[in-house]
């Protein structure tokens, strides 16, 4: 029997884990511990994405929430340390990047249990991003990688990683686009409950440090898609962080729709219906790829290049006006000809390597 010990903590965590479970769950000798950290916590967070996904309840859930990134990260590495401890698990998943990524990747490697990394090999090259130092430890830390697109490896090989810990197995949210989708259109009512009709609106978000933590950039951004939801509305499902932030500066907007964080499903219906996407989410930006829509990344730089390169992904510097970047943006023809992110059998591929690699452990 094989027991795995799966770390989550934030929103896209939520989601690549549903495909795993999934498999999981309908495979012989496997037994997953689910372990959430608390990173978030709102029910519009974290809970709603639970009962969508029909992800299991977690075995453990160590309730910590906010604070500084050292304390956050301290606590989460005390707590999860605790419960490899008691379970004893055969390997320990991590995905993404998170403060709760790179503390169950160090607890579990101190103990020496073996860590798997999903979605390894970003990079931003950006290391004033606290996600950059998370994915780049957990990499190096780690003893099978999975990828989700070739740039990744060779991120991974640059670095001087050996190539018999990487395997390209496509992109576990690609999983969930294509296994969801059907659902959304079933059961979301958001569409209708904000009265939005096909490509009439811009679906917008932004939580990364870089974009909130000050008020001029944070004032910039809102200010900018306020002017475009003058011409076109603008749908802006608000992070918690950004809420408090925006409160904190007294940033005043007229124009923009602000709605609370909303679950997958009703997500998904937002990305298949919108005109555009404007983001500083890396999983938001391959799924308007998934969607087919164009994407303004609201940022300078990105860890999914294969995007910006093919003209799906645009990134927002200083040198332009958002205003000007969205009438670029909204008269160019997509090219979705290629396949990035594999076959929508990622968790399948993941979990056939993980028993063939530690079945005898």
């Amino acid at each position: 029997m094989i027991k795995i010990l799966t770390i989550i903590g934030a929103r896209p965590q939520f989601i690549k884990a549903a495909t795993i479970s999934r498999v999981i769950r309908n495979t012989e000798n496997i037994l997953e511990i689910i372990v959430h950290t608390g990173q978030h916590y709102d029910d519009n967070m974290s809970k709603i994405f639970f009962e969508e996904m029909d992800i299991p309840e977690p075995h453990y859930n160590l309730g910590i929430g906010g604070g500084k990134h050292g304390q956050q990260t301290g606590d989460m590495l005390i707590n999860i340390e605790k419960v490899l401890i008691e379970e004893k698990p055969t390997v320990t998943i991590v995905y993404g990047d998170t403060n709760s990524t790179i503390a169950g990747a160090l607890a579990a490697t101190k103990l020496q249990i073996p860590v798997v990394h999903i979605e390894a090999g970003l990079r931003s090259f950006n290391k004033k991003m606290p996600e950059e130092v998370n994915r780049i430890m957990t990499d190096h830390i780690s003893d099978k990688l999975f990828t989700s697109t070739d740039a990744a490896i060779e991120n991974l090989k640059k670095e001087g990683i050996c190539t018999t810990k990487i395997s390209k197995v496509g992109d576990v949210m690609y999983d969930a686009a294509l296994f969801y989708k059907e659902k959304a259109v079933r059961n979301s009512k958001i569409i209708e409950e904000l009265n939005l009709a096909n490509n009439d609106f811009v679906l917008a978000t932004v939580h990364r440090a870089e974009n909130t933590d000050t008020k001029e950039r944070l004032s910039r951004i809102i200010h900018e898609l306020d002017k475009i939801s003058k011409k076109i509305n603008v749908i802006f499902p608000l992070h918690p962080r950004t809420k408090q932030k925006i409160e904190e500066y007294k940033i005043i907007t007229k124009n923009i729709t602000f709605i609370n964080p909303v679950g997958y499903i009703d997500m998904v219906m937002l990305e298949r219906t919108c005109k555009m996407i404007m983001t500083d989410s890396g999983g938001m930006q391959k799924e308007a790829f998934f969607h087919k829509k164009p994407c303004i990344t609201l940022r300078s730089e990105t860890e999914w290049v294969e995007l910006v390169e093919s003209g799906c992904n645009f990134l927002w510097t200083d040198e332009i006006s958002l205003m000007d970047l969205y009438d670029k943006v909204i008269v160019t023809e997509l090219d979705l000809s290629r396949n990035y992110y594999g076959d929508g059998n990622a968790a399948s591929l993941i979990i056939g390597k993980v028993i063939s690699t530690y079945k005898y452990r």
